[in-house]
């Protein structure tokens, strides 16, 4: 009876395909699935990989040996049904005992719909999905991230084509605006979407970003959902997405209303719309400068979410798990207010939150207290391009005079180059005892800033909670944010022009560039004492 149950829905399938142009065909070890959007797909059902990709007839995976995949294959068993509304899709489930991978066809979707249900992180130690595509059909991904007939300068990912710096990293965005990326060719791109709540089992807040896009021979198109890549939290697990693989003639198609999943059942660890929560509210006391520039995130445990406000502070939540969150307000990248609050079922929680930052009055300051290094020197080339790229300006050793534009001091101290140095007149009103305070991003294999001034030089302070992972040369300055403050005794400070020095300290050495220790300054501040 299963045999001939197997054989009855291969025959109807075929049925299908070759009367409606929708359906699906077992064959073998493959179910081929005809969208009749353009799209062909094949799913291998002793794996979970997808082996071929044919839009409007042209090839898109590739075929240089490996497959699209979630993580680095699974594999999965995987089986089959159609049904929804008037039989409009076909849902795919691969498993295994720790991940659940779904493949949805909507009719007339030129698109692989997609769902990820882990119970444990994947062996390798993150959670992605790749599409392997084929570079003759799809050449134009990013070029900071083809690395086609580079030589790896750091570790196995970063490498130097034609004179230029290269990595997959570069591709990255920061998940509060990555909703739509993708490659393109004559005829054909293919685009990974991702809606807000996709990210909800992800980790890392608004602000982490991870891999988009690598060519390295296979033009390869991430969904990144976690990896140790400056993690600044622990992994979700859970559902993950939906996200979708979509295909156009070249045009960037706009995210996609994923609503219909909610019309089919079986998904492992989804929650529809009907059993999800918003909040809406106002934020408030935040700086005027930063009111286009604010946004809100909500996270604990099992999820987070995030939003962008109005101007005037005004925010409506995405739809969220019920559970009690953390609500945060940012300003820029710098968390400045947060509250708790309860989001239930069918529900609006009614919730502002106001800023409870408090800025002493200052000497001086240089650049902006956000918590990024925009405005200072390399800041607007770092995430796309390693520290030792001859594009960048010269790091130092580096001598600064306050009054001088920020774009002239280096937003990153290493530890092989050598000490930021800092020229700082004052009159005699303004000397004594002072505080001065770094404010730091991240920081790599512990490092930390020390201060010296004249014979009078700082403590070292403690080793630093940052993420065991390079940040920096891989394109980013997200971490921890982290202030440091240092009482400079009476007598130390004079009238007139002072040297104030700051190195790193580290529990490594780095003896070549490549290995360096890393600060990131969002702000440094001399200020009266509190």
């Amino acid at each position: 009876m299963l045999h001939f149950f197997i054989a009855t829905v291969a025959a109807l399938s075929c049925w299908v395909a070759s009367v409606a142009g929708f359906g699906l065909v077992a064959s073998g070890n493959n179910f081929v699935v005809t969208t009749d959007g353009g799209l062909i797909f094949t799913v291998d059902k002793t794996t979970g990989d997808i082996t071929s990709m044919l839009f409007n007839g042209i090839q898109a995976q590739s075929n240089k040996g490996k497959h699209s995949q979630i993580s680095s294959g699974i594999g999965a068993s995987c089986t089959w049904f159609q049904g929804g509304n008037q039989n409009n899709y076909i849902v795919i489930t691969c498993t295994t005992s720790t991940l659940t991978q779904y493949y949805i066809a909507r009719r007339n979707d030129p698109a692989i719909h997609m769902g990820t249900y882990t119970s444990a992180e994947p062996t390798i130690g993150e959670l992605r999905f790749i599409a392997r595509l084929s570079t003759s059909t799809l050449p134009n991904g990013y070029a900071v991230s083809n690395t086609v007939g580079g030589t790896a300068i750091e570790g196995s990912d970063v490498y130097l084509v034609n004179g230029q710096t290269r990595s997959k990293f570069y591709s990255s965005r920061q998940f509060l605006d990555d909703h739509v990326h993708g490659v393109s060719g004559n005829g054909i791109a293919a685009w990974m979407i991702i809606p807000g709540t996709a990210y909800e089992g992800s980790s890392g807040g608004p602000f982490m970003r991870d891999i988009n896009n690598q060519n390295g021979g296979d033009q390869e198109l991430y969904f990144y959902m976690n990896s140790g890549h400056t993690q600044t939290e622990s992994y979700r697990q859970g559902f993950h997405g939906p996200y979708a693989l979509w295909f156009t003639t070249g045009s960037t198609p706009s995210t996609f209303d994923y609503t219909f999943w909610e019309g089919l059942t079986g998904f492992l660890g989804f929650v529809p719309q009907s059993g999800r929560g918003r909040v809406s509210g106002k934020a408030s006391g935040f700086r005027s400068q930063f009111s286009t520039l604010l946004s809100i995130g909500w996270s604990n445990s099992a999820a987070q979410y995030w939003v962008r406000t109005d101007s005037s502070g005004n925010f409506v939540s995405p739809y969220m798990k019920p559970g009690t969150y953390t609500m945060t307000l940012y300003e820029v990248e710098l968390a400045v207010g947060t509250a708790s609050v309860t989001v239930s079922a069918g529900g609006v929680a009614a919730a502002n939150i106001t800023s409870s930052l408090r800025l002493p009055t200052t000497i001086w300051s240089l650049g902006d207290y956000d918590g990024t290094p925009r405005g200072f020197l390399n800041a607007d080339k770092i995430e796309t391009m390693h520290p030792s790229d001859a594009r960048m300006s010269s790091w130092g050793p580096a001598t600064f005079t306050v009054g001088n534009s920020i774009n002239t001091l280096p937003m990153a101290v290493f530890k092989a180059i050598g000490a930021l140095t800092i020229k700082s007149t004052l009159t005699s009103s303004q000397i004594g005892a002072r505080t001065l305070v770094i404010a730091t991003t991240l920081a790599f294999a512990g490092g930390r800033p020390v201060v010296s001034i004249g014979s009078w030089t700082s403590a070292i302070p403690a080793i630093p909670t940052q993420p065991d992972s390079r940040g920096v040369t891989r394109g980013t300055w997200r971490g921890n944010n982290i202030l440091y403050t240092y009482s400079i005794p009476s007598g130390t400070l004079i009238a007139g022009t002072n040297t104030i020095t700051i190195s790193v300290a580290s529990g490594s050495s780095g003896a070549t560039y490549f290995y360096v220790r890393i600060i990131c300054s969002s702000n440094n501040t001399l200020r009266r004492p509190l």
